[in-house]
């Protein structure tokens, strides 16, 4: 199973993470050749839709009878499909929790 994508959509949050953490003020622009959160983010949004897109196309391969589709393949592909878009999920459950967690903070 290839697992590549979603250890690098944690590599690239983690990565993220750690440097919002670092950061003094909020006003400070990401260094020189540093990560774009909104961009990583949209990449990230852009990979789940594509497996999602991928897995689906598989299984109407399959139903559709082509000789070349794998039922073991079809359903692992959904399973990545669906684990990624689970991820993403929880990905915006913890930016909306900051967010909101930003706002009610007392100035």
């Amino acid at each position: 199973m290839d697992t590549q994508g979603i250890d690098q959509m944690l590599s690239v949050l983690r990565a993220t993470a750690a440097q919002a953490g670092g950061r003094t003020t909020e006003a400070q622009s990401p260094p020189a050749g540093g990560a774009d959160f909104a961009q990583i983010l949209q990449n990230s949004i852009a990979q789940v839709s594509q497996t999602q897109q991928q897995a689906e196309g598989m299984a109407a391969n399959f139903a559709a009878g082509d000789g070349n589709a794998n039922l073991h393949d079809v359903m692992i592909s959904l399973q990545k499909a669906n684990i990624s878009f689970q991820e993403m999920v929880q990905v915006r459950n913890k930016l909306v929790s900051a967010y909101h967690d930003v706002m009610n903070m007392q100035v």
